[in-house]
Formats: C-alpha cells, structure tokens, sequence
C-alpha cells in the first residue's frame, strides 16, 4: 500500500509572497506534491511567470494581486482561491519585508511599515481562512519566521521583533485552533539565498559578516528556496496531523553551532 502521509493531490493551498525567493520554492514543493495554488503577491508581472511555472507541475494555478497590509484585499485573496478551488486546506503566510539600519536610525514609518507587513500581514490571512478551514474540519497554516525570531540582529531589529512576534502568533492560534483541527506552525528559515540577503553576499561592506556567517553554518553552504520546500510539504501534509504550534529551524544547523 501506498504510503500518502505527503500526498496534497486535491488540496487548495494559498501562498503569500509566493512568486520568488522562498515562496516561490514552497509553492512549488507544495505543487509538486500534488496542491493547487493560489500564489499572492504584489509584482504581477513576477506573479504571472510563477505561476506558469506551477502551471507546468500540473496542478491548477493562479495568482492574484495582494497588500497583506490590507483587510479587504485579504478578505478577496481567501475568497478566490474558495471560488475558483471550492477549499483551502493550506495557507501560507510568508510575505515580509526587511530594512537594514542602525535601531537608533529607523523611523517610525519604518517600524510600522516592517510591522504590518510581517507581523500585521501574517495575522490578517489567518483570521479570513480560519472560519473556512474550521468549517471544513481541518486546515493546516505555515507561518514563515526567522532565525531572527529567536537570535537578535543588529541591522535588522523591527524585522526581528515581527518575526518574534509570528512565533509567538503561531504558538496562540496553534492553542486556540486545535480544537477545529487545524495545524499552526511555522519555518524559520536560516541564511538564504534570496533578494532579501543578496546585499549580505555581493557587497563588499559586508565581506567580513559574510564571511563570518558562512563559517557557522555547519552545512557549509546558505541555504537556497527549495531547500524550504520539504518542511513546508510536512506541515502541509497529514504527516504533521499532531504537530501544532512549533516552530522549525531550517538553516544547515546554524542555531545549533
């Protein structure tokens, strides 16, 4: 008999985020798992190759355009993807927003912007797809943090205390949703190779840092989005059915060094 504890052939996922970087490698671990996707995002134009891209998997894919700042077009995103795939079962939250200063350099435009971005725009998708996924009797939610939600950072700090605070929204809705069946849980992924670190690893400024990063990662290498893309299948699937409210290094071990 076929072991189906990571098949997600006629699930309904929505990923936020989702059209580069490390969205863009779980929505396509999810789509090669068998998920319809729903990605959202903000840059249609990166939107649309995305998913084509998904599209090739052989799974049902669409994208939409989407401020997670924004209730109303929260509101819209949940609800397409319920019309257009008849359910969501998976949702993950993952657009986010960083800016490198000094603490004492950042304005409170900043502060806000990286606040509702991250944190507000992680809370946001999960109040609009929890009555649909409790209705159902069952939904999985993938929440992405940061080592930063657990290490501090000097250049970045209102982007880690929003992504401390996704872990600590993780572990409330974690409490509060189990008695519908739904799963909270949430990645943080360690050094990437994304847009978001691009600066860390070609600008000469900060060859030490790099330097000094790279020589912690036991791995010995940063990470690239798919390597997310096998945790994310696992929180998605029925494999993680009694797994709630934790939160998953992914960063070649990083946090154990």
């Amino acid at each position: 008999m076929a072991n189906t504890s990571f098949d997600l052939s006629g699930k309904a996922a929505v990923v936020t985020g989702g059209n580069g970087g490390i969205g863009l490698g779980i929505a396509i671990g999810l789509a090669e798992a068998g998920a319809d996707v729903l990605i959202a995002a903000r840059n249609k134009a990166k939107t649309d190759a995305a998913v084509e891209q998904l599209r090739g998997l052989g799974v049902r894919a669409m994208g939409t355009t989407t401020n997670v700042q924004n209730e109303e077009e929260v509101f819209a995103m949940v609800n397409m993807a319920i019309d257009e795939f008849g359910r969501l079962d998976i949702l993950v939250n993952n657009a986010g927003i960083g800016i490198r200063k000094a603490p004492q350099d950042y304005t409170l435009e900043d502060w806000n912007l990286i606040m509702d971005i991250n944190l507000t725009g992680t809370f946001l998708p999960c109040r609009e797809a929890y009555p649909h996924m409790a209705a159902a009797g069952s939904g999985k939610i993938i929440n992405i943090g940061s080592m930063t939600s657990i290490f501090g950072h000097d250049l970045v700090m209102p982007y880690s205390a929003s992504k401390g605070g996704v872990v600590q929204l993780t572990k409330s809705l974690a409490t509060a949703w189990a008695k519908d069946n739904i799963q909270v849980n949430s990645i943080l992924p360690g050094w990437i190779e994304t847009d978001l670190t691009e600066p860390l690893r070609t600008d000469e400024s900060f060859r030490e840092r790099f330097e000094l990063i790279s020589a912690r990662i036991p791995h010995g290498r940063w990470g690239t989005p798919d390597d997310m893309a096998g945790t994310a299948v696992f929180l998605a699937a029925s494999a993680s059915d009694y797994v709630t409210g934790v939160s998953i290094p992914v960063d070649g071990g990083y946090v154990a060094f």
